[in-house]
């Protein structure tokens, strides 16, 4: 279980690091184009990454079938990590001959990671909701790369002119399949198994009918969509964004009856899923308007204007952080505390982190986001929006320190053990002594 463990904590990682940038952009000190480097920081490194390791945990698990290869899933994280790094760099240093063979390294490691995925489904006979959402990801996932790359090279070799599309065509499909296509339905597929285990409920009465809707409308929207947007085809764009946001409002319908239905005591994760679900619809509700005016502006690139942190931080980054309050401890938990049930007292999962330090980064985390998302609708700039910024950062490095205090209180294996796996000097100094 550290493969997965070791996606969520490179994961962390990049949510500081795109957090402390974010920052910098407010404060106008981040040199290059900064803001493409947040963006892909938080995006690809933080979330996508993050999803890789849950993936790689939970479908073996959900179809139990056996993961195909370990050893891939430790190379696919190497070369996202090692592409992505220095993808960030290029933007920062206005490298962008680099963002090629970078960019090159990311699309391996996604790719890597969709052929293990999908060599691991080769072993299940029927596919249920969860997995055939994540089989959806995974083709947005090999799509959205492929024009990622495309971009990187357009930056110093023009490309996308000669196959007779604009560069702004190809950014609006390439966001498009990114953040509704492999992120959105990731979050979807996921919480349809997970909203229901850890409310302890089952999907009933109206909800299959809602799910109906939402497996068929989702997808379908966000391929309309992306191709509208990279033919600057405005109706078809029109009808592809009303899909996806009618397919939001049936899944926020499906979550929001689990969490009133829930049969658990109350969590941490559960109020960041309750925050996610309250963003989602309220980006649905501004969203709509504009999307039916003009789905092509670029402003409405991910919604109603300045709605983005709406979506990407309210509703998503929330569902995230909530999910990573359970995984976490739940694959420490395992690891260290699962065969010793019945032979001594053990703690439960949720009793691994720190409930004073989650209700911290709580109250920072949603206070941060709400200075976020209101100032950016309600177009003020200056000290609410810095602000805003800086809660969510602390509270970012509030939630980042409990789940470390997890992993060094309860963990069998030392964090530099977790992430460089046999590269870790301590595991080297360990071996040399057993030999000695």
């Amino acid at each position: 279980m550290t493969v997965p463990l070791r996606h969520f904590v490179v994961g962390l990682v990049f949510l500081v690091a795109g957090i402390g940038l974010g920052i910098g952009l407010h404060l106008n000190v981040v040199p290059g184009l900064g803001r493409l480097a947040h963006v892909h920081l938080l995006l690809a490194g933080w979330i996508c990454i993050t999803i890789m390791g849950a993936m790689t945990q939970f479908v073996p698990v959900w179809s139990g079938v056996t993961l195909h290869s370990r050893r891939l899933a430790n190379v696919q994280l190497g070369l996202v990590v090692v592409g992505l790094t220095g993808f960030v760099g290029a933007f920062l240093l206005l490298e962008t001959t680099w963002l090629i063979p970078f960019g090159a390294l990311m699309l391996v490691g996604f790719w890597t990671f969709a052929y293990n995925i999908v060599r691991t489904f080769g072993a299940v006979k029927e596919y249920d909701v969860t997995e055939r959402r994540f089989l959806g990801t995974l083709g947005f996932l090999l799509a959205l790369t492929v024009l990622g790359l495309l971009l990187a090279i357009d930056f110093t070799i023009p490309t996308l002119s000669r196959i007779g599309v604009s560069r702004p065509e190809v950014v609006r499909a390439h966001a498009t399949l990114a953040v509704f296509g492999a992120v959105l339905t990731t979050v979807y597929g996921a919480l349809y198994q997970l909203g229901t285990m850890f409310t302890r409920t089952e999907l009933h009465g109206i909800d299959h009918r809602l799910r109906a809707v939402e497996e068929v409308a989702h997808p379908t929207g966000v391929v309309v969509l992306a191709v509208g947007r990279l033919t600057t085809n405005a109706p078809a764009a029109r009808i592809g964004g009303l899909l996806v946001l009618f397919a939001a409002s049936a899944f926020c319908l499906v979550l929001a009856r689990k969490l009133y239905e829930m049969r658990v005591e109350w969590t941490p994760m559960h109020t960041r899923y309750i925050v996610a679900v309250g963003a989602l619809v309220l980006w649905i509700v501004v969203s709509v308007p504009a999307w039916v005016s003009d789905p092509l502006a670029r402003g409405h690139l991910l919604g109603a204007a300045n709605a983005g942190h709406l979506l990407l931080l309210g509703a998503i980054g929330f569902v995230v952080v909530g999910t990573l309050y359970h995984i976490i401890p739940f694959v420490i938990w395992v690891n260290r505390y699962s065969d010793l049930l019945g032979l001594e007292d053990v703690p439960m999962i949720d009793d691994l982190y720190d409930d004073r330090i989650a209700a911290i980064d709580g109250v920072l985390l949603g206070g941060g986001s709400a200075l976020i998302v209101g100032t950016n609708l309600l177009e003020v700039v200056g000290t609410p929006a810095l602000l805003g910024g800086v809660l969510v950062g602390v509270g970012v490095v509030a939630f980042v320190f409990n789940m470390a205090l997890v992993l060094v209180r309860h963990s069998p294996h030392s964090i530099d053990r977790i992430v460089l796996g046999s590269f870790s000097p301590r595991r080297a100094r360990s071996l040399k002594e057993a030999d000695d």
